[in-house]
């Protein structure tokens, strides 16, 4: 038998199927112990290219030796990890070790392109290349998006996405660089991809990422910190890479921002730049799991005796491009709360009018706003005349004053809800995030996080990021623009607006009282006799309020 023909393809690194292999006792033995220890397999023969050295074996860190560990003893994990720690490297290297012992086996690797898939399954093909012939299985298939094995095993690659391995049956699915597929992507994939994970009781889930935003992958691992899943947590802080110290800290920093070292190299779970609501409250903002949650709909809080509840409207034309939703607010009392929410991208707009409906009516009659400026019209439309809902809170055109919420009888020229115009969605924005920053409104529901997170300046307005939705951010900016109107005033009998002020009152002159103290000359005896701590007496600024300041 000649050369090529023991080789596939006449790839002289390859193997051909069917090609029989005289075997050394030595290598035996080590083929034994490459089977039952991938960590020795990896590090005495995978290779790795080098920018700077090329081919070299693969060196492993101290962490990268743990995650090799926990993948191989546990079914579900996921790794939060930095920028350029080698996670992909170490992922290929074990699923190599994978392939090639376990026969029969399919793998699929998943990237937020498929573009990166594909070469992440290039560096694994590069590998297979530099392994002795007596550790290789023979080839049946070698392409760019997938390969298959002698022994049965295939690997796929390919991007992200609900139709990626459906119909498939896989016993590991890595999912690289996860926190980078789109929200409304993630969510379908796992819907679709679950029952086969779920069927098999070997059937391993690798996740790995660096955050990117409160989305799927900030909800899976917050939820495998908390225990709430089956998934095991992998974190590696960047200073465990070797060559990174403060120094190198310094440089990045310097050379890319403060915001993308936190993100990429910290690993916080910051949303987009430029978001309407400030990184260190979205860091803050932590979301439970729903009382219920049923066909889109999450119920956070039944409804009360004797509460207010206020709910708004976005309306979508129900072809999944983006999100019928609606959101009700307890507004009984400061703080508003978030007690349930609907999203659902394939509700027509003839049938969103029944789920408002009963919902509302369950919130002890909610005071319902809807956003008409399209197919919203038509919901709002049949809540009133065909569902004669009582409730509906209506809007009125008042010249330079724009929209006037109220019950229809405040004059002018009357619609059945709100339009979205610019006036309205910078009066909402405003408010919104005045409220969300000074915990005067809890949003507890994660969908709703994971907008907030990517609700970015574009141009002189706000809307979603590339690939995002912002459809109950819509909701709560049309709640946040309610909450000024005098109508809202009267059904809650809370004046938010004047709250604030005077809680930023009080702080200003808590901050100031360091400095001394404003008084109207009606002032204690014996205010000039404070001391603080280090012994400075203090004097009242006295000022006569009829003279010039």
């Amino acid at each position: 038998m000649t050369i090529n023909d023991a080789t596939y393809l006449g790839n002289p690194n390859l193997k051909k199927a069917n090609v029989q292999q005289q075997w050394t006792k030595k290598q035996v033995q080590e083929y034994a112990r490459c089977m039952e220890d991938p960590l020795y397999f990896i590090q005495n023969y995978v290779r790795i290219v080098s920018l700077d050295e090329g081919l070299i074996p693969f060196k492993m860190y101290p962490f990268q030796k743990e995650m090799v560990g926990t993948f191989h003893k546990n079914r579900f994990t996921i790794c939060k990890l930095p920028r350029q720690s080698g996670k992909s490297t170490t992922m290929i290297s074990y699923l190599l070790h994978y392939s090639l012992f376990n026969p029969s086996v399919n793998i699929a690797i998943l990237a937020n392109k498929a573009a990166t898939a594909r070469d992440l399954l290039g560096r694994l093909q590069l590998a297979y290349e530099h392994l002795p012939k007596w550790l290789q299985q023979g080839v049946m298939s070698w392409n760019k998006g997938s390969l298959e094995l002698e022994n049965g095993s295939k690997i796929l690659a390919s991007s992200t996405s609900a139709s990626a391995v459906r119909g498939g049956s896989y016993n590991i699915i890595f999912l690289d660089e996860f926190a980078y597929v789109p929200s409304n992507v993630a969510e379908q994939f796992f819907s679709s991809v679950y029952p086969t994970i779920s069927s098999g009781k070997t059937t391993k889930v690798m996740i790995v990422s660096t955050p990117h935003g409160m989305n799927m992958f900030y909800k899976l691992w917050t939820d495998a910190e908390e225990r709430r899943n089956s998934y095991i947590p992998i974190e590696v802080h960047w200073s465990e890479v070797p060559g990174r110290d403060d120094k190198w800290k310094k440089e990045t920093i310097a050379n890319t921002s403060e915001q993308q070292f936190q993100t990429e190299f910290e690993c916080e779970f910051l949303g987009s730049i430029d978001t309407l609501i400030t990184p260190s409250k979205l860091r803050t903002l932590a979301y439970k799991t729903p009382e219920t949650s049923n066909a889109g709909l999450d119920v956070y809080e039944q409804p009360q005796k004797d509460h207010t509840y206020f709910m708004c409207a976005d309306v979508s034309r129900g072809t999944k491009n983006d999100y019928s939703a609606y959101v009700v607010f307890d507004v009984t009392k400061v703080p508003y709360r978030i007690v349930a929410k609907f999203k659902d991208n394939e509700v027509k707009p003839m049938m969103f009018p029944q789920k408002i409906y009963h919902v509302a009516r369950a919130y002890n009659q909610a005071f319902v706003l809807i956003e008409v400026n399209d197919i919203g019209e038509q919901v709002a439309n049949a809540m009133q005349f065909d569902l004669e809902y009582d409730n509906l809170v209506m809007a009125s055109m008042r010249g330079r004053a724009g929209q006037i919420m109220g019950g229809g009888f405040s004059g002018g020229k009357a619609q059945l809800g709100v339009r979205t115009t610019k006036a309205v969605k910078k009066i909402g924005c405003s408010n919104l995030k005045q409220l969300l920053e000074s915990d005067k409104i809890i949003v507890e529901d994660f969908d709703c996080i994971n907008e907030l997170s990517t609700f970015i300046v574009k141009g002189s307005s706000f809307e979603a990021d590339d690939g995002c939705n912002d459809d109950l951010v819509a909701c709560m900016f049309i709640f946040g623009w309610a909450t000024d109107q005098t109508y809202f005033k009267e059904l809650t009998n809370n004046d938010i607006r004047e709250q604030m002020f005077k809680e930023q009152q009080d702080q200003l002159e808590q901050d100031m009282a360091p400095f001394g103290f404003v008084v109207n000359g009606l002032e204690d005896e014996n205010i000039g006799n404070m001391v603080d701590e280090y012994g400075t007496k203090w004097n009242p600024i006295v000022r006569n309020y009829d003279s010039n300041w």
